[in-house]
């Protein structure tokens, strides 16, 4: 199988790049590299497949590539690329989401009518939900993003719609719900809190801590986004959940445990944008695409720790404020 990965250099798109070649797959890797983080942590997540003969990378923006010519009969979609950041997608910053997450959805849409593609999944997030009192969070659930972001993410899935709708373009959305594990993004929470714990520094929490995650290994999220492309129906949204709702206190105590030392933890005012729960039905995943996710809380926080203290003492960790 011949598989496109946006945002192939990231987080969660590295991952998926490895786990494809793992599974015999030829991979087009695209990136951009945008400045939202050093472009050296994303050069080392693909550490381990640029020499790959099956890997082919292209450093790119998704607006700037002749999409036509990119994709061809048989081809699968893997769309993670995106400008990722609730906080970050108030205010100008808008211009920059709506060009990355919407604008270039609509232009790799466009391109993939008649060009007989097996599946075109796209990741979105469950920032579309927003503070639904629907809790577990279904796929039929009243949508009323709190954020910017979760509004450039929830056109973009609309657009998905559409584009299976009129032009049979076989799509499938996928909700991700708080990601975390190794390579994960320097601005994201867990890193920062255990990169605070090795360097010795307070973290500051938002809110009381009280309010609760869904929070997904990003292993269990790459097995369920591999099997959206041969499973599941064209046109239909799927949750992707840990399968466990915590809250914000209970992992800083699991991160006392796995690190050896108490966090020195500081309160302060929500966010504008945050949401208050987020816990995912994924019986839809489950009965379609066979997602049962595998990876309990502390076991991932373990996995993540340990690869950032590794980072650290080579001084190639990254702090975010």
């Amino acid at each position: 199988m011949k598989c496109i990965v946006t945002g192939a250099a990231g987080f969660i798109g590295s991952h998926l790049t490895e786990r494809l070649l793992e599974q015999g797959h030829q991979v087009v890797g695209i990136d951009s590299f945008l400045d939202y983080y050093p472009r050296r942590i994303k050069d080392m997540n693909l550490s381990a497949v640029r020499q790959n003969p099956a890997f082919q990378f292209i450093d790119s923006n998704i607006l700037d590539l002749n999409w036509s010519d990119l994709l061809k009969e048989g081809d699968t979609v893997f769309h993670l690329a995106a400008q990722a950041g609730v906080r970050a997608s108030w205010g100008k910053s808008f211009l920059i989401y709506t060009r990355n997450n919407i604008e270039a959805t609509q232009i790799m849409l466009e391109a993939s009518k008649n060009k007989g593609l097996k599946k075109f999944v796209y990741a979105s997030t469950s920032s579309v939900y927003g503070d639904t009192e629907d809790i577990p969070m279904h796929e039929e659930s009243i949508l009323k993003p709190v954020s910017p972001y979760g509004v450039t993410k929830l056109a973009a899935e609309g657009l998905c719609y559409l584009y299976w709708k009129n032009f049979n373009v076989p799509c499938t959305s996928l909700r991700y719900f708080t990601v975390y594990g190794p390579r994960q993004r320097p601005d994201m929470a867990f890193y920062k809190f255990l990169l605070a714990q090795l360097e010795g520094r307070s973290i500051t929490i938002f809110e009381d801590g009280n309010q609760t995650r869904d929070f997904t290994f990003v292993y269990d999220i790459v097995t369920g986004t591999l099997a959206a492309s041969t499973q599941g129906h064209g046109g239909k949204t799927y949750n992707l959940g840990g399968g466990s709702r915590i809250t914000v206190n209970e992992v800083l105590q699991i991160m006392s445990e796995v690190t050896g030392k108490p966090l020195d933890v500081r309160y302060a005012e929500k966010q504008k944008g945050d949401m208050r729960h987020t816990f995912a039905s994924t019986e839809q995943a489950k009965t379609d695409l066979n997602y049962i996710p595998s990876v309990s809380v502390k076991e991932g926080i373990t996995q993540e720790f340990e690869w950032l203290k590794d980072l650290f003492q080579r001084g190639l960790s990254h702090r975010v404020d």
